[in-house]
């Protein structure tokens, strides 16, 4: 039973990337792009080699699956965390303004403190959300995308005032020393340790969510928040504000991991958007940490691919990004309609 659960996943995973590459070429077609021709670009970017696979997918990759483990996490227990990207961004600037402090520190005494630091400036961004939804009721959809304005000016600020280059010609951060970036993990390229940290912690939380009493309780709070409280005495206020917070420290460690490994600096625009595409980046992934590794890992292909076809066929990249709107409705969608017919059959 469970070769065939398995084996029904991989099928209904390979239908739906296979679903999501002929939306993607009928968005081309209705662009009036040659669509052989931008495809071939797309799959040359994410897979032309494994130099390519590593340095630009993966790459990629990494803050994805861990801002998607942060909105998957909060997703499981009702928490519609929609903040990963100030979370993000803090964790971005705290790591920055680590790195600074403890310039010409050993780097095995720094990184670990710049990712702490990293993910405790994320916790605190998710902080206030979580209070109001707590205390109030306030809800966090509401809360969670104005702390993206507020970090976002936030870091606006910090890069033309304290944290500014020495020179004051650049909105940014001074660059950090070169011992403090994480080590590349394969030879020639550009993957670092941070995938591999990624890819641990989503291991990690699958193992917390399937065999511990911590996991089931995340479960069952996502799955009926009052009878978790009245039928398994379950603090439902407490669970809700920890995973709200370590849904936050996991962005704001996608933060850190993005300074340490790959721009060594903070500047305004260091978040294309990877908290709103973590979003169907968890939906894809069904939720599951696993899942969300994979689905990661394919959007960062996509991300890759698309700035390839942007240089070598003169397609937008935007359409990745109107295709990822797509790929949320429709997932969301299609969990809503087999949602329905659950319930259904539970009726009948």
């Amino acid at each position: 039973m469970r070769i065939r659960a398995v084996l029904r996943e991989v099928v209904t995973a390979l239908a739906l990337a296979g679903g999501i590459l002929a939306m993607l070429a009928l968005l081309l077609a209705a662009a009036g792009a040659d669509v052989e021709r931008a495809m071939s670009a797309l799959a040359q970017g994410a897979l032309g080699s494994p130099g390519t696979f590593a340095s630009s997918t993966l790459v990629r990759a990494t803050p994805l699956i861990l801002t998607g483990l942060a909105v998957g996490l909060a997703f499981r227990t009702g928490i519609i965390n929609i903040g990963a990207d100030g979370q993000l961004l803090g964790g971005a600037a705290a790591a920055a303004a680590m790195g600074y402090a403890l310039h010409g520190a050993p780097s095995i005494v720094a990184i670990p403190f710049i990712l702490l630091a990293a993910s405790g400036a994320g916790a605190f961004v998710a902080l206030g959300p979580a209070i109001l939804r707590q205390r109030f009721g306030v809800l966090e959809v509401i809360t969670t995308i104005m702390m993206n304005f507020v970090v976002l000016y936030a870091v606006g600020f910090l890069v033309r005032g304290p944290l500014q280059e020495p020179t004051g010609i650049y909105p940014q951060s001074p660059a950090l020393d070169a011992a403090f970036r994480l080590p590349f993990v394969v030879p020639g390229t550009r993957l670092h340790a941070g995938f591999v940290l990624a890819v641990v912690l989503a291991i990690t939380l699958s193992w917390i969510l399937r065999y511990t009493a911590a996991g089931f309780r995340v479960r069952v709070v996502g799955a009926n928040p009052e009878a978790a409280h009245v039928a398994s005495r379950i603090n439902v206020g407490r669970l809700g504000m920890r995973v709200f917070l370590t849904s936050g420290a996991l962005a704001g460690l996608a933060g850190g991991v993005e300074v340490t490994g790959v721009t060594l600096a903070l500047y305004e625009n260091l978040s294309p958007g990877y908290g709103f595409t973590a979003i169907a980046v968890a939906l894809l992934g069904g939720l599951e940490p696993l899942g969300i590794a994979v689905s990661g890992i394919f959007f960062g292909g996509l991300a890759a691919g698309a700035s390839a076809m942007q240089r070598e066929a003169g397609v937008p990249a935007v359409l990745v990004s109107v295709l990822e709107a797509a790929v949320i409705l429709g997932v969301t969608g299609s969990r809503a309609i087999w949602m329905r017919r659950r319930m259904a059959m539970g009726r009948a």
